[in-house]
């Protein structure tokens, strides 16, 4: 019975860090008249992506649109996620990236945090935890 089935953690989690590098001078002794101002770069997003889970652990097949309630983010300073921990967010089950800049309000900068991802399915049954992806926001 799909029931009593637990998720099988198909959650490959790969964090994306990018941040934009700030343009330093150019130590050419030369200069040209007039020069065209070099735009700003604007900050590339912070993304965790995953591959959601295709598979219970007996091997049948899941669907997770079909299968999964939803899909939840923990945060935490340790990679230590437990049972108790509470998501931060919640997502829908056909979810498979996430913004990190989304929690940049409620978490410190300069602080090294570390991301995991768990599958709900409409049972209530959840995954392990995924492998942790470590990131921080730039103080």
């Amino acid at each position: 019975m799909r029931c009593s089935k637990q998720i099988l953690l198909g959650m490959a989690v790969l964090c994306v860090l990018l941040t934009a590098c700030g343009g330093g001078g150019s130590s050419s002794p030369t200069s040209t008249p007039n020069p065209t101002p070099t735009p700003t770069p604007t900050p590339t997003p912070m993304t965790l992506e995953w591959s959601p889970p295709q598979y219970f652990t007996d091997n049948d097949p899941l669907v997770p649109v079909r299968d999964l309630e939803c899909l939840e983010i923990y945060v935490r300073k340790d990679i230590y996620f437990g049972l108790d921990d509470t998501p931060i967010e919640t997502l829908p089950p056909e979810a498979s990236t996430f913004d990190l800049a989304n929690l940049a309000p409620s978490l410190s900068k300069g602080v090294s945090y570390y991301a995991s991802v768990r599958a709900v399915s409409i049972q209530g049954e959840k995954s392990d935890f995924s492998p942790s992806a470590s990131f921080s926001f730039p103080e």
